[in-house]
């Protein structure tokens, strides 16, 4: 893959957070970003150069999209796989749709994870009534039951805790198929970051310890307050996943840590990812930039970290009524993604907090450091 030069443009489909944010990177690199969005002022639209309005499935603006772009890349997965296999027909699009389509089904990413020999929790999918009970004689109680597409922040997903809870949950939960997973027991829940270009450049940011909150992501420590060795897995399976995938862009690997000190891989997202926001701050080369640079061909620099970090997430309502507080506090730096409603649940920006490299401070320190924050912290 040849460079794209500057004043190129970036076709990024999707109008969220993570394509303003990969939308400003681009600009940093001297290309224009022009958007494929259902939203005329949404969060990325606002400050790409221009947009296409139109339906993720719409052929004919996805045709004129693709026509004004020369690479695209996008922000969540929750896209049309057939769309994207247009767009590929008249424009090199990064990452390819068969990685999107693994990261769309949990049934073909767990698939997908066990014939590449990557350890993941035990589960089983479940296509009628009776695979449920299979399921749930093999997994044991408690089991998770989730959806295998569109599930995100905690939705589409059940937690069942005897037989008295599995018609409800079979009939609540749509599409079916649905997967069956089984509980683990983790220490700490975590996540890689790892970029690979087209000529097979692999880097990986340090590995993130997450926490969440109502299903949602709260809080990222970086880096994951693990042993040296289990951080080193952590990446060698994130780099094992992006050689597998064949991957050019970038990608996220959530996770879980087991109390005997093992590693499952929970699931995968193949766009910068919400866990990777702290290296907008501690990093000279933030996730958006790198995977700016792997889709249009440029060198990827090494994914180094020059202070630890923390990055708390604004939801909904709540925490926007600080938001004035936020701005005035020194330390805290702020990341608004331009969303006019502050509704409940909803991602409204981050922050970020730096530390001296090596100094991540303890549960008191971090609360400490987030200042008008750490009060809802103390509701958790």
């Amino acid at each position: 893959m040849t460079q794209l030069p500057p004043g190129s443009v970036l076709g990024i489909v999707g109008g969220g957070q993570l394509g303003r944010m990969s939308a400003i990177a681009a600009a940093r690199l001297g290309y224009r970003a022009h958007i494929l969005t259902t939203e005329d002022d949404g969060p990325a639209a606002q400050v790409a150069h221009a947009i296409t309005l139109g339906r993720y499935d719409d052929h004919d603006a996805l045709r004129r999209f693709a026509d004004a772009v020369n690479v695209i890349t996008f922000e969540f997965e929750n896209i049309s796989a057939d769309g994207l296999d247009l767009l590929s027909s008249i424009r090199p699009v990064h990452p390819a749709g068969h990685i999107l389509r693994i990261s769309q089904d949990r049934i073909a990413e767990k698939t997908f994870m066990a014939e590449n020999d990557i350890p993941v929790a035990p589960w089983r999918g479940v296509h009628d009534r009776a695979d449920l009970d299979r399921a749930a004689q093999a997994l044991g109680y408690p089991f998770i039951l989730k959806t295998t597409r569109l599930g995100y922040d905690g939705k589409g997903q059940v937690r069942i805790h005897d037989a008295d809870g599995l018609d409800a949950a079979f009939d609540g939960l749509r599409p079916h198929p649905l997967v069956a997973e089984g509980m683990v027991r983790f220490a700490c829940e975590i996540s890689v970051m790892v970029a690979r270009n087209a000529r097979g450049d692999i880097v990986t940011f340090d590995v993130t310890e997450n926490r969440h909150r109502n299903g949602i992501l709260d809080i990222s420590l970086a880096p994951a307050r693990i042993v040296p060795e289990l951080a080193a897995q952590a990446r060698d399976l994130a780099r094992r996943i992006a050689s597998a995938l064949d991957l050019t862009g970038l990608l996220g690997v959530e996770m879980f840590v087991d109390r005997d000190g093992s590693l499952r891989v929970n699931e995968i997202a193949p766009r910068p990812h919400n866990s990777g926001h702290w290296t907008m701050d501690a990093c000279p080369v933030d996730q958006f930039e790198m995977h700016v640079r792997a889709v249009t061909g440029l060198p990827l620099p090494p994914a180094s970290r020059h202070s630890d970090a923390v990055m708390k997430n604004l939801i909904g309502p709540d925490d926007m009524a600080l938001w004035p507080e936020i701005v005035a506090t020194p330390g805290l730096l702020a990341h608004h993604y331009g969303k006019a409603e502050a509704r409940p649940g909803r991602k409204m920006g981050h922050v970020n907090v730096l530390f001296p490299k090596g100094a991540l401070p303890g549960e008191f320190g971090v609360k400490a450091a987030l200042g008008p924050l750490a009060r809802p912290m103390d509701a958790t």
